[in-house]
């Protein structure tokens, strides 16, 4: 039996969402994110493109907070937006709020933007990143403050804003949700979210109660896949030695 932890199976349920991608930009925004995409990369996605976070592209597989092994290759900001354009990109983001149809809130949080309640990031590159290429997300806390019935503000763009739009909605993808309960997806006909996966120990019940809107449940929902011995040792003792994955997700 293994004996990961609910942080080390949200890093496997993250890193998922790059197989198959082949050569684009991994970009993962936050610490479990960032964990996902290297080991992606390093076991069966050894295709992607990894950066450091800032302007470098990268050989090999290193600690978060360490220096990259080898660098391949300098990607100054307006390259990003090149490869964003092209849709040669997969961005896993941490949105504040996430409704059923994948809008999601990284701006402001409160019913008068003008005068919120509380201010966040901006919108910063949800727009383009939504409508130009994949785009997946992170949520550590899952509750009904975060899968909400309607977002305060739309940042980036879900399936039913996509669909009243077709010129925006040509590239538009939501590719996986991730949460510490479990792994959704928009895979129905009307593309509400619907959940695909809980993880070990959690209910679907549990999925249910922390979520503010009606989630498509179908009548099997799979456990989340365990991380692998292989996958286990490069979290461990390559990409998060000192385990800072286990402050973010509480199992």
């Amino acid at each position: 039996m293994s004996d990961a932890t609910r942080a080390e199976v949200c890093v496997v349920a993250c890193a998922e969402a790059w197989r198959g991608d082949g050569e684009i930009l991994a970009s993962g925004i936050g610490l479990v994110p960032m964990i996902a995409a290297r080991l992606a990369r390093a076991t069966f996605a050894p295709d992607l493109l990894v950066s450091d976070g800032e302007a470098l592209l990268t050989q090999g597989t290193w600690a978060i907070g360490g220096t990259p092994p080898v660098i391949e290759g300098w990607i100054p900001f307006r390259v990003v937006f090149d490869l964003l354009y092209r849709g040669r990109r997969h961005v896993m983001m941490g949105p504040s709020q996430i409704d059923r149809y994948g809008n999601a809130n990284i701006s402001a949080i409160g019913a008068d933007f003008t005068r919120p309640d509380r201010a966040l990031l901006g919108v910063r590159g949800a727009p383009g990143n939504t409508v130009s290429h994949p785009t997946s997300y992170w949520v550590p806390k899952h509750g009904r403050r975060s899968f909400v019935e309607a977002v305060d503000m739309v940042s980036g763009i879900g399936y039913d804003r996509a669909a009243a739009n077709p010129a925006a909605g040509r590239y538009h993808e939501l590719r996986r949700v991730v949460s510490n309960l479990g792994v959704f997806d928009f895979d129905t006909d009307d593309h509400r979210m619907r959940l695909a996966s809980v993880h070990p120990g959690v209910t679907v019940q549990e999925v249910l109660d922390a979520t503010a809107f009606d989630l498509v449940v179908p009548p099997d929902v799979a456990q989340t896949r365990l991380p692998t011995d292989a996958e286990l040792a490069l979290i461990r003792e390559v990409i998060d030695p000192k385990s800072a994955r286990d402050r973010e997700v509480r199992g």
